[in-house]
Formats: C-alpha cells, sequence, structure tokens
C-alpha cells in the first residue's frame, strides 16, 4: 500500500491510497466465498461456485463492491497511522480506481477533519491570580439561615401565596386541547424556579381551592420544548417557620453549647469555602490563560455536526439564536478538549483502572444514578474511552496546575493542597476537588450514558 497526506487546512487533510493488486486479492478472493456461500447455482454445491460462474451469473462488480467495502476502513486507518493523521469525525471517502480484472489496482482519496497540532508554551510555573478569601457578614448569615431552615417546621396559613411559600398543588398540560400530563399533590416552594417557567406568576396572589391558567414550554417528556397550556390548582399554602437564635438552636444543630461557638463555626466553615473556591478559581483562570495563549484551530463540520445534534435533541433546528449561543459554546468546548488532549499527549499522562472506577462512581452521583447502572450504561454505549479520555484530561490540567504560581490579589501565594473542602463543604454541595472537576464541563459521555440509562421524566418535571 502507498499513501500520500496532503494538508487542506489545520484541521482538514486528504489522503491518497493506492491499494496494488496482490495486496486487495485475499479480500477479492473472500467476497468471492461470501457470495458463492449465498447464491444457489444449478449444478454447484454452495459455497463451491467458481469465481468465473460467479462473475457470468452475479457480475465482477458484485464481487469487487464487497471487496472494496471492506477495504476502505482498513487501509483507510492504516493510510491514517502511517502519515500520523489523527482523523476525527466522519471521513469523505472517493473512490478513483478499482480493480475490474486482475492486475488493477484500489485507488481511493480520503478527506477527513483531524486533531490540530497545537504549539504549547512552557507549562512550568504558570502565574495565576485568585481572589482574596473575605468572609462577609453575609455569608455567615447564608449558612445560619440555611441551618435554621433544616430544623424549621411547615405552618399552614389562610392568605394569598407569597414569594417563598410552599404549596401543595395539582398541576396539568394540555397541547391543542389534549391533555399531556396531570400531577396531584405536589409539594413547591414559590420562587425557587425549579418548575415551569410562569407557575411562580401564576401562584403568586392565588389563596387555597382558587386556579389559574399560563402557557409554558413543557420542560420533559415526548413534548419537550413544546408550548402547552398550564392550570394550577393551590390546595394549601404553608410557610416555614424557623427556630429562634440562641444557646437551645445550637445545642438542637450542632455540637456546640452556645450561639456564639456556632457562629464562630460557621465563620470556619465560610472561610474553608472560600478557600475551596480559589482553587476552582485557579483551575478556571489557568485554562483560560492557556486558551488565550494558545490557538487552537477547531474543525468546522465536527462543530457543524455537534450543534445540528443537539438542535436536533432539542427539537429547535429552526431557531436561529439558539443555534449562535450552542455554535458558541461547542466551539469553546472543543478548544478545552483539543487544548487538554494536547497536555495529556504531552506529559504523557495515563489513566490507571481505580482513577477511571472513582470518576465514574463520581459521575454515578452527580445523576444520581446506581454506579453500576451507570458503568453498565457507559460499557453498552461505547463511551468507555470517551470516559478514560475525560479522566486524562483532568489529570493535564491538574498537573499543570500543580505546577503553576499561584497568588491571590494581594500577593500572597496560595497552597493549592490545602484547599480541600472538609465534609461540612462538601455536604453543603461544594462537591470534589480541583482536580476533580478540572475540565470544569459536563463530559458529553457522561450525560449520554446517563440518558441512556434513565427512563424520560414527566412533562411537569
Amino acid at each position: 500500500m502507498k499513501s500520500a497526506v496532503e494538508t487542506l487546512s489545520p484541521t482538514r487533510v486528504k489522503l491518497t491510497v493506492e491499494v496494488p493488486f496482490e495486496e486487495l486479492k485475499p479480500l477479492l478472493e473472500d467476497a468471492y466465498r461470501s457470495i458463492g456461500s449465498q447464491v444457489q447455482v444449478p449444478g454447484f454445491r454452495r459455497g463451491k461456485v467458481p469465481a468465473r460462474i460467479i462473475d457470468q451469473r452475479i457480475g465482477r462488480g458484485a464481487v469487487v463492491q464487497e471487496a472494496v467495502n471492506e477495504a476502505l476502513p482498513k487501509y483507510f486507518a492504516e493510510a491514517a497511522e502511517a502519515e500520523d493523521v489523527r482523523a476525527i469525525g466522519q471521513p469523505e471517502v472517493d473512490v478513483t480506481a478499482v480493480p475490474l480484472e486482475d492486475g488493477q489496482d484500489l485507488e481511493f482519496t480520503v478527506e477527513t477533519d483531524v486533531r490540530p497540532t497545537l504549539e504549547l508554551p512552557e507549562l512550568t510555573g504558570v502565574a495565576v491570580s485568585v481572589d482574596d478569601v473575605a468572609v462577609t457578614d453575609e455569608d455567615v448569615e447564608e449558612r445560619l439561615t440555611a441551618l435554621r431552615e433544616r430544623f424549621g417546621t411547615l405552618v399552614g396559613v389562610d392568605r394569598a401565596v407569597e414569594d417563598g411559600d410552599h404549596v401543595s398543588i395539582d398541576l396539568s398540560a394540555e397541547i391543542d386541547g389534549e391533555q399531556i400530563d396531570a400531577v396531584e399533590g405536589v409539594s413547591y416552594e414559590v420562587g425557587s424556579g425549579n418548575m415551569l417557567q410562569g407557575i411562580d406568576e401564576a401562584l403568586l396572589g392565588l389563596s387555597a381551592g382558587e386556579t389559574a391558567t399560563f402557557t409554558a414550554p413543557l420542560a420533559g417528556g415526548d413534548h419537550e420544548g413544546q408550548e402547552a397550556e398550564c392550570t394550577v390548582t393551590v390546595q394549601s399554602v404553608k410557610v416555614r417557620e424557623l427556630p429562634e437564635l440562641d444557646d437551645e438552636f445550637a445545642q438542637l444543630a450542632s455540637e456546640f453549647d452556645t450561639l456564639e461557638e456556632l457562629r464562630a463555626d460557621l465563620v470556619r466553615q465560610a472561610e474553608q469555602a472560600k478557600k475551596y473556591e480559589q482553587g476552582i478559581q485557579a483551575r478556571d483562570r489557568l485554562l483560560e490563560q492557556l486558551l488565550e495563549t494558545v490557538e487552537v484551530p477547531v474543525p468546522d463540520g465536527i462543530v457543524e455536526a455537534e450543534v445540528h445534534s443537539h438542535l436536533e435533541g432539542e427539537n429547535r433546528l429552526e431557531d436561529d439564536e439558539h443555534r449562535a449561543e450552542v455554535e458558541e459554546s461547542t466551539r469553546k468546548a472543543l478548544r478545552a478538549q483539543f487544548l487538554l488532549d494536547a497536555l495529556a499527549e504531552q506529559l504523557e499522562v495515563t489513566v490507571e483502572q481505580p482513577e477511571l472506577i472513582e470518576y465514574l462512581v463520581m459521575s454515578a452521583q452527580q445523576y444520581g444514578m446506581d454506579p453500576n447502572q451507570f458503568a453498565q450504561a457507559v460499557d453498552q454505549q461505547g463511551q468507555v474511552s470517551a470516559m478514560v479520555q475525560e479522566v486524562a484530561r483532568r489529570k493535564a490540567l491538574a498537573a499543570v496546575l500543580d505546577d503553576a504560581v499561584v497568588t491571590d490579589a494581594s500577593g500572597n501565594p496560595v497552597d493549592l493542597d490545602e484547599l480541600v473542602p472538609e465534609s461540612e463543604t462538601a455536604a453543603a454541595g461544594e462537591e470534589g476537588t480541583a482536580e476533580e472537576a478540572a475540565t470544569g464541563e459536563e463530559p458529553a459521555a457522561a450525560a449520554e450514558a446517563q440518558e441512556g440509562a434513565q427512563a424520560e421524566e414527566p412533562a411537569q418535571a
């Protein structure tokens, strides 16, 4: 086999491949055997039909086509490896010569997008600046309020709904007069914004037993994104009464005896959380600096395919404004991926099995799934290699961050090893470490696995 490569752009190449007849001959013989086993010719047993009879009855072209179809992926892969072409996306193949007669060669060209070759800067001692750790009274009060709400009680009130109330509602949705979904007795905190668009405005001012209608796009199910006529009825209105701030509350909500001790501990927690935020900020700013420093071209074909798939999944192919937003975010994500892949390659990052397992467990927890079920979904959808790549990217950025010189806005050095959150910080929802969240993006592989493993949510969810 002979091959040559022509660079069309930093992200696209054209491979020219020539396969001598003698090299292709075994595939032609395999094609004759395959076709011979499928046809019945009088006077010959199945699978024993001579090649000349197949040429007469079926045609040489059918044999050549089967052989060429088998040959193209094989020789494309060999040519790409020989020419050090890292192909991505869907290649465009053009067969320019086929061996219709013995002795003729197979010739074809392939245009394909490729991973760009990047020139990375010096990675040791990169200077990164983060914000100072500054705990305010508002930070402490926010934690104190959250703690009081955990120990608060819901009490029914006889008045119209106000922002922040907890209501029990019945909710239904119709499209063109047909009921799509309906639920009863759903609990909802007014103003939380975690249900349908417009529901907060519809609820405000209603009293128990009253009904309102509004129009909103459905958030899930077969009709996701479609406008529906929604009807909401208030069954009850409750407010959360918070316990008094005193020593008795401190003893109820913590291991401390006095409110003063509890406040001091909340200050410490807030400070620890701010330090952890420094680590996240250092990671994000390091990646931003590298993306500003390194030119990372992105294949237009890959972007177009990703955007089309995304919009098709949302049933919003005609939404030009949303298309522009998705295209921008897709290009940014691909630039980050290519950069991190280049870092992982240069740093010779390897991923061990325990690291992959830890990442799978973390991703499963993120989606509220059983780790075994999540791992099976990843395997069934062929996403294991993509997950390995995600881990490698995170390790690569973490390695560069480990060698970076991080200072706060006041010029004080920041020790990233001290920024791992404590248990109470993690319990508050700030999960993981700077290394574990190195890309700052939800991996596509994890999202695809989650979508394939979980049933669709109700339209009202």
